[in-house]
């Protein structure tokens, strides 16, 4: 077995869950390093319209990107689950079709994604200032597509099979290569907004053939062409694994954009200011999602290996120390959030006084609100390892519902204060949709143990 290869179904599962997320908590924060950093060399070298721009983008860029995550972050389940079980030719099998599907998934999601730009530009109202620049950026953006699916599909993969290493390091490849490109792109050649989507393009493909690299020299990822036979069944299984995490995301992302097109309304500095609080929004879920992949497999694994008493202690042990963290990173977000807005808003004037106050408003409430943030990701991912992907897709509903109906009838009641709270009742709304879920899994777990 390679030396990266992790099986969860055996030692304590607080210790497995936090030093699996570790790395990938390093490949996080490597990650907000890139994006703050690209954030940064935008907003000072093109100023508050480009930062509009930028933030215009943010939700439809979501939307596609998350679409290409749910794909790959699907598969992986029933990978981890085959490897937990000990199925190995099965898992070469589902391995081989898995990628005959990402393949597919991607000509189609790149050519959608290119053709939807303008229309939704316009839904969301994206003022006639910034509209060009946003598009630009997203054309470029998404004509990487292939990229994108090949690091996440990798990354995916060697994730379900225990390995959270090679993940973080090529999280490091990338954010060194887009710090390095985006300065060149943005301020030494000039390109504008384009420049930096083209570096995160060329990033993230040298970070994939890197995890591709890796997977190959893995003894349980040997594929051989017998792999990639045709299986009506098995594609059957990946796809009704894929579509409702998909579909999620695009209900998630959805309700995103019109929330978007609201806040579009309200002027370009408060635009400028939800951008920059939106920027360090991952430096909040950072641990989130590390935690939630943790879960994934661990729950996958163990959930193949019919360790049903390991999954119930697990989900409790990630409860605990997720809530912990969020604590933490608040706080610690709360004190110094309000300095880190400043860093994207340099210009003098009102209208980069007014984008501060917004920012820095809508990032202390989120710090606030962070341990809803934290159980809604273990909450989710739990039952995605179960292979259970409709509940969470329900999860999804609830969120888009929750966030229209703070931004588009709420805020004409209470105003701007509606579209930053949106965000929080969306959290809660999901979190009572998953739990009510989870709770009933573990009874039937209960159930279970107590008759054999």
């Amino acid at each position: 077995m390679s030396k990266n290869v992790r099986r969860m179904t055996e030692g304590n599962p607080a210790k497995l869950i936090f030093f699996f997320s570790l790395p990938l908590m390093l490949g996080n924060i490597f990650q907000q390093i890139y994006i703050i950093t690209d954030t940064l060399i935008i907003s000072r070298t093109l100023g508050v319209d480009a930062l509009a721009a930028l933030g215009s983008t943010d939700w439809f860029s979501y939307m596609m990107i998350s679409v290409i995550q749910a794909a790959a972050q699907s598969f992986a389940i029933l990978i981890s689950q085959l490897f937990g079980a000990g199925e190995n030719e099965k898992l070469k099998h589902a391995l081989g079709r898995a990628t005959i599907l990402a393949i597919g998934m991607t000509v189609l999601l790149t050519g959608l994604s290119l053709a939807m730009i303008r229309p939704v530009m316009i839904f969301q109202n994206t003022p006639l200032e910034v509209r060009g620049m946003a598009e630009e950026y997203l054309a470029v953006l998404f004509a990487g597509m292939p990229a994108m699916m090949l690091l996440n599909y990798c990354a995916s993969m060697l994730r379900a099979l225990g390995d959270s290493r090679t993940p973080l390091v090529s999280m490091v490849i990338s954010t060194l290569l887009n710090v390095v490109l985006d300065y060149l792109m943005v301020a030494v050649l000039h390109t504008g907004v384009w420049g930096a989507a083209a570096a995160t393009g060329f990033a993230q493909l040298l970070a994939g053939l890197y995890c591709l690299f890796v997977m190959r020299s893995m003894e349980q990822v040997h594929l051989t062409r017998h792999d990639f036979r045709s299986s009506g069944e098995l594609d059957q299984t990946l796809l009704k694994l894929s579509w409702p995490m998909m579909i999620q995301n695009l209900i998630i992302s959805a309700g995103g954009i019109v929330v978007q097109s609201r806040v579009n309304t309200f002027g370009v500095a408060n635009i400028a200011g939800y951008t920059a609080a939106n920027k360090l929004y991952g430096a909040l879920e950072l641990a989130a999602v590390a935690y939630g992949f943790a879960m994934v497999t661990y729950t996958g694994q163990n959930y193949g290996a019919m360790k049903y008493d390991r999954i119930t202690r697990g989900i409790r042990d990630a409860l605990f120390i997720g809530i912990a963290s969020a604590g933490v990173i608040g706080l610690l977000v709360y004190l110094y959030g309000g300095n880190m807005i400043g860093f994207f808003l340099n210009e003098e004037g009102e209208t980069a006084k007014q984008a501060l106050a917004v920012g820095t408003e809508f990032i202390h409430l989120m710090a606030v609100t962070l341990p809803v943030l934290y159980v809604l990701h273990v909450a989710r991912s739990v039952l995605q390892g179960f292979g259970d992907t409709v509940i969470p897709m329900m999860s999804g509903a609830a969120e888009c519902i929750a966030r229209v109906l703070m931004a588009v009838v709420i805020s004409r009641f209470m105003g701007w204060p509606a579209m930053i709270w949106a965000e929080i009742v969306a959290w809660l709304a999901a979190d009572a949709v998953l739990f009510s879920a989870l709770f009933r899994r573990l009874s039937d777990i209960k159930k279970y143990n107590e008759a054999v």
